[in-house]
């Protein structure tokens, strides 16, 4: 990352030293003072004591960084994959445009015979009835 990126990355991604995830200010605001807030709202209603206004924000800042050491490990570990094996996996995922044949009739219902014709009418076991 340049200089001039780097410095205009929030604050919250900079002190946390962040390489792979890259949350905008939005988002760093409700990572950082929305888990204050929450913290605060928590305490007040006396569910939690007042060390979670403390605890929390750190607790989230401690996820957010494993998450940028996990996707830092999934980076890595797709650049060892090689480049054939990238190649052939872009085969298998491109969207096929148009209509593929397919003949599920004639073996995946065995003993029966589909017709175009109407089928015949009932018939009545017993005439009297």
């Amino acid at each position: 990352m340049s200089v001039d990126e780097e410095r205009y990355r929030p604050l919250y991604a900079r002190l946390l030293g962040l390489r792979f995830v890259n949350p905008g200010g939005v988002l760093c605001f409700l990572f950082f003072e929305g888990a204050i807030a929450l913290a605060v709202l928590l305490a007040l209603a006396e569910l939690v004591s007042w060390w979670a206004v403390l605890v929390l924000p750190v607790a989230v800042a401690v996820m957010v960084k494993l998450n940028d050491m996990v996707a830092a490990v999934v980076v890595r570990s797709a650049a060892l994959v090689p480049e054939q094996e990238r190649d052939r996996f872009r085969r298998q995922m491109e969207p096929v445009v148009g209509r593929a044949r397919v003949e599920w009739i004639s073996h995946s219902v065995p003993g029966v015979v589909i017709t175009a014709d109407p089928p015949p009418p009932p018939r009545r076991a017993n005439p009297s009835d």
